[in-house]
């Protein structure tokens, strides 16, 4: 078992307090209208909840991506709309972290730490998907900028004002290359929310870059450094997907709990009468607790492992493992809810929308499994 830190205790006890006194209550809102209220926002961003694992020296909270982890499982337990925003945000943080210069750290670091500005990342594509050898965004030079054209599909946050990091295609050398782009510059815009089935208070958004000029300076890592910038952005992203889906799993454990103690059967709570019942709520135990040790082993090899193979490998496994048992803690969960599971006055409806999402996003666990075999085969 871990022994947590003194620091890591009290960032997750500062995230639980938060999401179970603000969060919690504005749930069953933020479901129905797909929206995170500002002032949730700006708490989170008052409590340092932006900037956790990210360098003092840019205002974050230099506390590590276990730390990070354990307060992301906390607020997701409470609304995984939550999650996406400080996930994404996250990543985008990242590859600034890892690839940008000084000026641009500075630039756009704190802002994105303290939560004034929000960062978006967008790779996937309406025609390509995210196959990296089929990129149709490009970048073409302009003098000291430039010229973007191409639309992006699927993007979270990009309905906010901030950064925006987009893999395009440059013209001249035909290699992936990565840039920072302000959102709502002039010909950025985006489509109208996708209709998502949950996950919701994570609005996804399509991203129309027209003639977007943007200065060469603000080009991340150099020429045919996108693919680079796309892996670095996949092992943190997956990582901000591990604390969304366990703290979904987490709510659906707790809200089972607490309806087969409160139902009763003839005067009696179905926990305590019905054998299966708690058969089942073992099985969510036993679930849960695997899921919880993997992710935070995760986070621990995020802190101490400097191998972006190993890294990379450590996160698609532990991606796949928890986003497919959240959907089975979910299950379990409705089945002990009974019809009562599917009505939307019960939080594990919300729950269950949520977690088939983990299976889909961020790569299918076909695709994961092939990546982390290559890892494993070729060390």
């Amino acid at each position: 078992m871990y022994s947590f830190t003194k620091e890591q205790e009290l960032i997750q006890k500062a995230a639980r307090e938060y999401a179970d006194r603000v969060i919690e209550p504005a749930g069953a809102k933020i479901d129905q209208e797909n929206l995170i209220p500002s002032e949730i926002l700006r708490g989170l961003g008052a409590l340092g909840m932006y900037g956790i694992p990210f360098p003092e020296a840019y205002g974050g909270g230099e506390a590590g991506f276990l730390s990070y982890l354990l307060a992301v499982e906390q607020l997701c337990k409470a609304s995984l709309g939550v999650g996406m925003i400080i996930s994404v945000n996250a990543v985008g943080l990242s590859v600034v972290n890892a690839f940008g210069t000084e000026q641009q750290k500075k630039q756009y670091m704190p802002d994105g730490i303290n939560g004034k500005t929000i960062f978006s990342f967008a790779f996937t594509e309406p025609g390509t998907g995210s196959d990296p050898k089929q990129l149709s965004t490009t970048a073409a030079r302009d003098g000291d900028s430039y010229i973007l054209n191409g639309t992006k599909r699927f993007i979270s946050n990009s309905g906010y004002e901030g950064p925006i990091v987009v893999i395009c295609k440059e013209s001249e050398s035909g290699q992936a290359t990565a840039f920072i782009v302000d959102k709502f510059c002039s010909g950025y815009s985006i489509s109208e929310p996708w209709e998502k089935i949950g996950a919701h208070g994570g609005p996804l958004y399509d991203v129309y870059l027209k003639d977007v000029k943007v200065p060469a300076e603000n080009m991340l890592g150099g020429i045919g450094d996108g693919m680079w910038v796309l892996k670095v952005a996949m092992i943190y992203g997956k990582i901000g997907l591990v604390g969304l889906f366990l703290g979904s799993a987490l709510a659906a454990y707790e809200e089972a709990v607490k309806y087969a103690r409160g139902k009763t059967h003839r005067g009696t709570p179905i926990a305590d009468k019905f054998q299966h019942i708690q058969m089942s709520i073992a099985d969510m135990a036993m679930k849960y607790e695997a899921c919880k040790w993997y992710g935070y082993h995760l986070g621990y090899v995020a802190d101490t492992v400097k191998d972006q193979n190993i890294l990379i490998k450590e996160a698609a496994l532990t991606k796949i493992f928890i986003s497919e048992t959240a959907i089975d803690i979910a299950r379990i969960a409705m089945s002990i809810h009974g019809s009562y599971g599917l009505m939307k006055d019960y939080k594990i409806s919300r729950v269950w929308g949520d977690v088939i999402f983990g299976p889909q996003v961020e790569g299918t666990a076909p695709t994961l499994k092939v990546l982390a075999a290559g890892v494993i085969l070729n060390s």
